[in-house]
Parts: structure tokens; C-alpha cells; sequence
């Protein structure tokens, strides 16, 4: 059991960046990528932001030295932007060239509304720098479509979220309709995208569409049916997959997905 964090916690998250790697080479096995995460969320000094930069500088370098098909993924509240923004945007854009160098791929997360402009503009900036970035966008925010844009100009790959962190709607019917319109938009355009939903119908339908554009997306701990399905179809499936003891936020959002889909009467894909 991870400190602080219910036993539970085994489904969603791992323990440290060994078990990471094991489970990312297992996967990788199976036709699945991996996207790895050095979990460190709202750091609240410099020294807990120092660390998770070095937890996730040392991913980048396993991921490198056991030659995964495997991405890092950052998010910005891990670097310090809860308290000095600047030098999160710093860390992020250390982290992204030392993927670069490495030949890891490079993802940056969303968080809480607060941030979006942040985290767009530190994606951007790392883009500029020549790294292949993918950044997760929440389709709940009613500015998605204008970020979409953006990114897309910058050449950085969009991975489309409903949203965990709150958003302008909140109806899953409204919601899924949002992901709806923004993917087909991208697929129409062959824009390839990232597709991070557990959501049954909308799985199905991008599903309908032709490989080549669309990665199906995964959080560990779910869909794992489907994960190997679409895989065995020759489908591009990834799997985001948390490690490390700061697990209590992480597993709190998972939770609270789940129990809004059972009040809804709905649950993810198998």
C-alpha cells in the first residue's frame, strides 16, 4: 500500500519508475504504448518540485535505456506552477529537451482552468524547440476549440479529454457531443489526435473511422478489453500509467470518474 493512499490505489497507479518499466515492457508486448508519469502533482516548495523534475528526467532515461515505446508525461503543477510559474515553464522546457535528445516522445498534461494558458503556451514554446509534444485538451472548456487551433499550427499533437478538473459544461451528453464535433474536425482535416476516453459510444464510433489518425488512449486501471481488442486490430493504443507514492490526488479523480458514471448509470468501456 502506498502512503496515504487507500489499497486501492494498486488498480490505478505503481509503485516506483522499476515496476513502471516492467509493466511498460509487458505492455509494450502486447501491442501498447505506454505513457509514463512520475506522479508529484502540486509540488509545494522548490524542493518537492526539484525532485519531481528529477523523477521524471530519470523516466525519460529508462525509457531511453530499455528502448519502451514509451512517452513522458509532465504536468506543470508537478514542475512548481502552483507557486512560480516561470520556473515550472523552465523545468518543462528542460524536460522536453532532454526527451528530444533522448528520442522520447513528450506529453504535457492539462490541469485546472487556471493554468490552461500556461500549459499552452509552455507546450507551444517546447513545439518551437523542434519536439514532437503532444498536449492533452479538456473538450468541457468552451476556449478547446481556439486552443485546438493553436496547437495545431505549432505542430503539436492534440490528445482530447472530456475533463477532470471542472470545465463551462458538465452534462456527459453535452460533453460527449463537444469530443464528437472536435474529433471529427480533426479526422476530416487528418489531423492525427490522441483519443483519451473510456466512454463506450464514443469509443465505438471513432473506432468506425480508419486507422492512421486516431491513438485510442487508456488510463491503467481500465479498459483493458478493449485496450487488447483495438491493439490485436492493429489499432494505436496507448496506456497512461502513474507511478510513484504521491498517488492520493491521482486516485481521488479515478474514484470520482467512476462514481459520476454509476449516478449517470453508465460505466467505461470493458
Amino acid at each position: 500500500m502506498f502512503p496515504g493512499t487507500p489499497g486501492r490505489a494498486r488498480r490505478w497507479t505503481l509503485s516506483d519508475l522499476d515496476a513502471a518499466v516492467r509493466h511498460c515492457r509487458a505492455e509494450n508486448a502486447r501491442g501498447v504504448r505506454c505513457i509514463l508519469d512520475a506522479l508529484g502533482e502540486y509540488a509545494r516548495s522548490e524542493e518537492q518540485a526539484r525532485e519531481s523534475l528529477e523523477r521524471s528526467s530519470a523516466t525519460v532515461t529508462a525509457i531511453d535505456e530499455h528502448a519502451l515505446d514509451a512517452s513522458l508525461s509532465v504536468k506543470m503543477t508537478a514542475l512548481g506552477a502552483s507557486f512560480d510559474r516561470e520556473a515550472a515553464r523552465d523545468s518543462l522546457l528542460r524536460l522536453c529537451d532532454e526527451a528530444r535528445k533522448h528520442g522520447v516522445g513528450f506529453e504535457v498534461d492539462m490541469e485546472g482552468r487556471g493554468l490552461v494558458e500556461t500549459t499552452v503556451e509552455a507546450a507551444v514554446a517546447c513545439a518551437r524547440e523542434g519536439t514532437a509534444v503532444t498536449l492533452a485538451l479538456q473538450v468541457s472548456l468552451d476556449r478547446t476549440p481556439d486552443d485546438l487551433e493553436r496547437i495545431v499550427r505549432h505542430g503539436i499533437r492534440p490528445r482530447l479529454v472530456k475533463g477532470a478538473y471542472g470545465g463551462d459544461v458538465v452534462g456527459l451528453d453535452e460533453v460527449r457531443q463537444r469530443f464528437r464535433t472536435l474529433a471529427a474536425d480533426l479526422i476530416d482535416r487528418g489531423v492525427p489526435f490522441s483519443a483519451g476516453t473510456h466512454d463506450p459510444d464514443l469509443v465505438a464510433w471513432l473506432a468506425e473511422h480508419p486507422d492512421g489518425t486516431i491513438e485510442f488512449a487508456f488510463l491503467m486501471g481500465l479498459a483493458d478489453e478493449t485496450k487488447l481488442r483495438l491493439a490485436g486490430e492493429g489499432r494505436a493504443v496507448a496506456e497512461y500509467v502513474p507511478f510513484g507514492e504521491q498517488a492520493t490526488i491521482y486516485v481521488a479523480r479515478r474514484e470520482a470518474y467512476l462514481a459520476r458514471l454509476a449516478e449517470e448509470g453508465r460505466a467505461p468501456v470493458p
